[in-house]
């Protein structure tokens, strides 16, 4: 038979939980969350290169509605905004919040984003 003393020491001990426990509990929620951000945030890099690429082939298209009104001109995004040629729904930046370049040379119309870091001239521009 078992003593009553020994019986509830046995049922506080099982109540609660250790540090112990907590703490693994704490490292592989800590592992979890490490394996998942690893494997999003090369996907959100993507996606706003994505974006990014969406959003210059619009004002490219802005720009060549603007030219054949503007005998050549080479416009800034204000200036297609104003004009409604590029809607006010899409962006005037990339993702990264920096502004699109537009250069007009001849026929040929480049639109290009500075990329991830910011800086023109890099490897990482997208035109």
């Amino acid at each position: 038979m078992l003593d009553r003393r020994k019986f509830g020491l046995l049922r506080r001990r099982r109540e609660g939980m250790t540090l112990v426990e907590i703490m693994i509990v704490v490292i592989i929620m800590a592992l979890i969350a490490t394996g998942v951000s690893l494997a999003v945030i090369p996907q959100v890099r993507k996606a706003r290169i994505k974006d990014t690429r969406t959003n210059i082939q619009a004002v490219r298209s802005a720009v060549t509605l603007w030219q054949q009104d503007h005998a050549n001109e080479c416009p800034t995004v204000e200036q297609l905004t104003q004009s409604g040629e590029l809607d006010r729904s899409k962006r005037t930046t990339d993702a990264w919040d920096n502004p699109f370049q537009i250069t007009c040379e001849g026929d040929e119309i480049v639109v290009s984003s500075r990329g991830p870091d910011g800086q023109e001239g890099t490897e990482d521009d997208i035109r």
